[in-house]
């Protein structure tokens, strides 16, 4: 299924009801919210805590689906490649927003199906319920093998307004090489693994989701940009390396953002237990930090909503 039929699905079918429609900007969070309130599995902390980020999301799942933003082509039609909102342009000042993405990529390989049978975990069930515990809006980058591993939680997350869906490959191969010793797609395959990846979307009943694609390994180079073009998608990166992968310590990976954030910035992080076990750990001190700070969190669609991009 192309980028399109998936969208279109949205309309004619329910599969994107959920999905994101950004709505009016919130202020601020007049007060931090304490570490203690992140770590609560209380589903009754207090309200007024997460009004900033959550109003956005509660904007979307009440008003009509609306077409995600995306990036126009590059030179010669390639893939737009997205890393963080721009600080020097952008509508009604939106560029000096404090506002911040936190992405978290769902990786999978292909062939790692026996390694998932045999017991090791490539899904953060915890990890996702903090968010959305927390009212902390986010973008999953998901393969598609993952979505097949995990049909009900790439199910679930996908009917969650709090979150989006976007494409990580199906294969989580690399799109050039050398990239972190990942196989490589040929380049005449490569829309064909992207498209894959939203069929398993498809087939798995995810909602909301918009047409971004991350790089496996974030490699890629212009002959991938240009071989991509037909998957009408907009490359999304980043500006802040959490180091989360293959981390033990979540001070050094909580410190590493925490260091790099901006107003706009686009934060990598991942949802994979056996390969970045110190994310959860993490994140219950970069959110409460940052919203000491006066961020307010957000989804990669609204970052790109109206404030350019580079």
């Amino acid at each position: 299924m192309t980028v399109a039929g998936v969208l279109a699905c949205t309309a004619l079918t329910g599969c994107g009801g959920g999905g994101s429609a950004p709505g009016a900007l919130a202020p601020p969070p007049k007060a931090p919210v304490p570490p203690s309130a992140l770590a609560s599995d209380s589903a009754s902390a207090p309200a007024t805590a997460h009004a900033s980020d959550s109003a956005s999301a509660s904007a979307s799942a009440s008003a009509s689906p609306k077409k995600p933003p995306t990036m126009a082509p590059g030179p010669a039609g390639r893939t737009p490649v997205f890393e963080r909102r721009a600080t020097g342009g952008g509508a009604a000042g939106r560029s000096a927003e404090k506002v911040v993405a936190l992405t978290f990529d769902a990786d999978m390989t292909a062939d790692q199906g026996p390694r998932a049978a045999s017991g090791e975990r490539f899904d953060n069930p915890d990890l996702i319920a903090l968010l959305r515990r927390s009212k902390v809006p986010a973008t999953v980058f998901m393969t598609g093998r993952w979505a097949e591993e995990y049909p009900t939680q790439a199910k679930t997350i996908g009917a969650e307004p709090l979150f989006e869906v976007a494409n990580h490959s199906y294969s989580h191969h690399a799109f050039s090489s050398p990239c972190y010793g990942l196989p490589v797609v040929e380049k005449g395959a490569m829309t064909a693994d992207v498209e894959r990846a939203f069929t398993a979307f498809r087939k798995a009943g995810v909602r909301n989701v918009v047409p971004y694609f991350r790089f496996p390994g974030g490699c890629y180079d212009d002959a991938a940009l240009r071989a991509l073009a037909p998957a009408n998608v907009t490359a999304v990166q980043w500006d802040v390396v959490s180091g989360d992968a293959f981390a033990t310590d979540a001070d050094a990976v909580a410190r590493q953002v925490l260091d790099g954030v901006r107003p706009g910035s686009l934060v990598v992080m991942h949802c994979t237990r056996s390969a970045a076990p110190a994310t959860e750990a993490a994140v219950r001190r970069i959110v409460p930090e940052l919203r000491a700070r006066g961020y307010r969190f957000v989804k990669v669609s609204e970052l790109m909503e109206d404030g350019g991009g580079r």
